[in-house]
């Protein structure tokens, strides 16, 4: 399987790239799989979406990288905190920029509906918070998670596999790090 990886913490020494590179280290496990990864802290682009769409803007090279990654790729996997209850800005931008109508979708000319150019891959999301998965499940209807998984992913055509949380990174130990650090590793051989 060809495996596309982007950890999507802007801050190279997160936890975040601990969990991208067990991932990684799991699924390339025997070699059975292709994995390419893509690392937000290494990124230069502009994240802001100026004009919508309604006019194009030249892409980085950053972001052209993406799109012929996510092209390639067969499985999807975004690694990213949960801040303010949504994705980071950055990652946010990547979306806006990169997953542009022509690459990743193509509304219809009549109706409300699009073709999803992205179908035929699937996805998965590990992701870390500072709270309760429950809590902000259940209390704060896990916004960032709806928003990546149905109103990105899903909308481009790519099939949802798997969503895993990392819980209370603020307040774990390194004994819990590790265990995280081996559910990310199994994760990635499971691919």
């Amino acid at each position: 399987m060809k495996i596309l990886v982007i950890n999507g913490h802007p801050n190279p020494d997160s936890f975040n790239h601990a969990l991208a590179d067990a991932f990684i280290k799991g699924a390339s496990i025997d070699g059975k799989n292709e994995v390419r990864y893509l690392q937000l802290s290494n990124m230069k682009f502009n994240p802001n979406l100026s004009f919508g769409y309604s006019k194009r803007v030249e892409l980085e090279t950053d972001l052209l990288e993406v799109q012929e990654w996510v092209k390639w790729c067969d499985h999807l996997v975004i690694i990213h905190p949960i801040w303010w209850g949504g994705l980071p800005a950055q990652l946010k931008g990547l979306f806006d920029r990169a997953f542009l109508p022509g690459f990743a979708f193509k509304y219809r000319e009549k109706g409300v509906w699009w073709d999803k150019l992205l179908a035929g891959r699937t996805a998965e999301i590990l992701y870390t918070i500072d709270q309760p998965i429950w809590y902000y499940k259940l209390i704060n209807g896990a916004p960032g998670l709806k928003q990546l998984k149905k109103m990105i992913l899903s909308f481009c055509g790519f099939k949802v596999k798997r969503v895993t949380g990392f819980a209370n990174v603020r307040f774990s130990t390194p004994e819990k790090r590790a265990k995280w650090l081996e559910r990310a590793s199994q994760l990635g051989n499971k691919c």
